[in-house]
């Protein structure tokens, strides 16, 4: 959803435009945007038509860092400039600025300094492939080097395509990309984590979250695996209200697939059977299939811990 306010009847139009192209958009006007603020600061994506004065006072009492703030614009209220003003990278306001400057026929302002010199940031390509970025302070500090043209070497377990024009082998700073959870660095470095990880694990009904959490944590540690290159979980389908799971994908922000017995007998003859896991949920195993299921690259085979199975795959 957008939200959109303006400010006098020619920005009204512009408004009115928007809603048009992109239906969901919400219309907040100077008489009503102030009962509206708590409301409105909370939308993914914020236009105001105005001038760029007005949005920034409006918004100072609500910025946090550019990993929460929402993709802000700002149209002038004779449509010829759309200006990203905030969250251009992460939020996505870059891309937004040229997407809605094309729709209605306006010129688009863009100030962030990799753009303007031609090379994607570290966070928009760690946004675009779904990577997790273990030290935003020193991804910081990476990019103000790349900004400055000096030269970066970059140590990446997957294949990603990165444009920055001065990397070497031997640079100033180093950037690893990988899922291997320690390794030698070089200083300064930053450390991204593509998730490309797949957890496939099997519990009793009523696991308590602590014990999952302790059992996942333990394999990967063991594995020289890190947590935070986990892209999806897999289960039984009859575990989809068990507490305990449904804690620990939310708090790592992964999704949960949750497979039938059917589509586990399907490959469970490649794996280790279990006669107890067949008497009480009539298959024979069920982290190795649900891994399998999720990417048939088995790296990790299922592991026991404190009556929590658990078993990684990872992705091409």
């Amino acid at each position: 959803m957008i939200a959109c306010i303006y400010f006098t009847k020619d920005g009204e139009k512009i408004a009115r435009k928007l809603k048009e192209n992109y239906g969901s958009v919400d219309i907040f006007s100077k008489e009503n945007f102030k009962e509206n603020i708590e409301k409105i600061i909370n939308y993914e994506r914020i236009i105001f038509i105005s001038a760029v004065g007005i949005a920034v006072r409006i918004l100072a009492p609500y910025i946090k860092n550019k990993w929460q703030d929402p993709a802000v614009l700002v149209i002038d209220d004779r449509g010829r400039y759309v200006i990203s003003l905030l969250s251009g990278h992460y939020g996505g306001a870059n891309e937004f600025c040229i997407e809605v400057a094309q729709k209605i026929g306006a010129m688009p302002i863009i100030t962030t300094a990799s753009d303007s010199r031609g090379f994607k940031s570290f966070d928009i390509i760690a946004k675009e492939n779904n990577i997790y970025i273990e030290d935003k302070e020193r991804l910081k500090r990476i990019t103000s080097l790349m900004i400055e043209g000096r030269a970066i070497s970059i140590y990446s377990a997957v294949n990603i395509k990165i444009d920055y024009p001065n990397i070497t082998d031997e640079g100033e700073a180093f950037v690893y990309i990988t899922y291997q959870d320690d390794f030698s660095k070089k200083e300064p470095y930053c450390i991204l984590r593509p998730k490309v990880l797949n957890v496939g694990v099997g519990c009793k009904k009523g696991t308590s979250y602590e014990k999952i959490n302790l059992a996942i944590q333990r394999v990967f540690k063991e594995n020289n695996l890190s947590i935070f290159s986990i892209r999806t979980i897999g289960t039984l389908d009859i575990k989809r209200n068990e507490e305990g799971l449904l804690r620990f994908a939310k708090e790592r922000n992964v999704p949960i697939v949750f497979f039938s017995r059917d589509e586990i007998k399907k490959v469970e003859e490649k794996f280790q059977k279990s006669p107890w896991v067949y008497k009480n949920f009539g298959i024979y195993s069920v982290a190795e299939p649900c891994a399998y299921l999720l990417s048939p690259n088995i790296i990790v085979k299922k592991r026991i811990i404190e009556g929590v199975t658990v078993a990684v795959s990872k992705e091409d």
